[in-house]
Parts: C-alpha cells; sequence; structure tokens
C-alpha cells in the first residue's frame, strides 16, 4: 500500500505568489492614491485656518499680513505684519505660503510634501490654492478637482 503524500508542490506554490503579485501591483497603486486624496483635508483645514486668521487680524488691522507666525501683529504696511498660523499645515503634508497680499484680499498656497507632492486628480497636480478678494471673500478655490 502506497502512503499518498499531503501538502503543496513548488509548482503550485510559486503559482499561488504569482497570483498574489498581480493582485497586489493592481490594488497599491489605487491604494496609495486613495490615501493621497484622504491628506487633501490637511491642506483644505491649514488653508481655511490662515483665511479665518487672516479675518481675524483684517478686523483689527487695515490690511491682510503677508507673512506667517507665532502671533498676530499689525505693522506699518501688509509686509510688516503677521498673522499668527504656522507655515505648515496640522499633519505636516503641505507648507503654506502667502501671496498677493494687499488691503483686500491675498492667496494662499498649499504645496504638497514628501510624497503628497505626487499628488493629482485626473492629470491635475494638486497643489491647492485659496485666493480670498473682495470679489471672493469666502475664497477661490483652485484646481476645483481637488477640492472636491
Amino acid at each position: 500500500m502506497i502512503k499518498s503524500k499531503k501538502g503543496f508542490t513548488l509548482v503550485e506554490l510559486m503559482i499561488v505568489m504569482s497570483i498574489i503579485a498581480i493582485l497586489a501591483a493592481i490594488a497599491y497603486p489605487s491604494y496609495i492614491d486613495f490615501v493621497r486624496k484622504s491628506r487633501r483635508a490637511d491642506a483644505q483645514s491649514a488653508l481655511v485656518n490662515v483665511q479665518l486668521a487672516q479675518q481675524k487680524l483684517r478686523s483689527s488691522c487695515r490690511f491682510y499680513a503677508s507673512a506667517m507666525g507665532e502671533a498676530d501683529s499689525c505693522g506699518a504696511s501688509a509686509a510688516d505684519s503677521t498673522v499668527n498660523v504656522p507655515p505648515t499645515s496640522p499633519d505636516g503634508w503641505y507648507n503654506l505660503t502667502l501671496s498677493n497680499v494687499s488691503a483686500t484680499g491675498f492667496t494662499v498656497t498649499a504645496t504638497g510634501q514628501r510624497d503628497q507632492a505626487n499628488d493629482d486628480e485626473r492629470g491635475v497636480v494638486c497643489t491647492m490654492v485659496l485666493s480670498v478678494s473682495a470679489a471672493n471673500p469666502n475664497g477661490l478655490r483652485t484646481p476645483a478637482e481637488c477640492w472636491d
């Protein structure tokens, strides 16, 4: 009587490993895109925080601040003024910069750092911008694909 051996052959194991590798190669990029998209909330939160801090400063100053720092200060001009917000997003995935600062508006840009710099939506790089002006007091949010 011949005893049958139980177990897997090397060929069977290699086939299973190949299938797992193919599935992982398909699923991993989708997972990374999902993670990057979820991190956009970090930029959105930071941009809105800058907007709120700028509006608070503007209520007691004649213009918006052109720099971010650890305390509000209203100088003789926008260039001499500072708004109390950090230059990075809460989770550190974005660096924030202020530009086009005047008495009536400003633009704040969130630029992705580390892996978040590779974030895009339908071919549009997600460097998120919030532009506040007299015409858009709530802020114009661009690119629209990244704010959805």
